[in-house]
């Protein structure tokens, strides 16, 4: 039976994911999920994130609103774009991404959050 209101914060994450550099939160909400990703600068997700994903890109696919700072991303087909504070973004798997400049990226994923920063094998 599907609850027909729910209300979580990230005070309080379900879940949460430490790799180098990175800081994932977790909230579940049955089969949804918001996750808020924090990237310190220097973040490059080929160098934090990939080694425990054990793929070569990620595979992840994302629907990413920026709160604060910039991130650029660039998929495997060589396109290429950057996201900052108020932008959203549709991301498709096949992607590397990272922090651009000295203040850490922190977004938000409805998408992503039962698989990111988890081992693909």
């Amino acid at each position: 039976m599907q609850t027909e209101m729910q209300t979580k914060g990230f005070n309080r994450p379900d879940e949460v994911r430490s790799l180098p550099k990175t800081k994932i939160e977790v909230i579940d909400f049955g089969e949804l999920s918001l996750m808020k990703l924090t990237f310190e600068p220097g973040w490059k997700w080929s160098e934090h994130v990939m080694p425990v994903a054990g793929t070569t890109s990620c595979l992840v696919p994302h629907f990413n609103y920026c709160l604060s700072g910039r991130l650029h991303v660039r998929m495997n087909d060589g396109s290429e774009s950057e996201l900052g504070p108020g932008d959203a973004q549709l991301l498709a798997p096949g992607h590397d991404a990272w922090v651009v400049g000295d203040e850490p990226y922190v977004g938000l994923d409805f998408q992503g959050g039962h698989l990111y920063g988890k081992s693909f094998h």
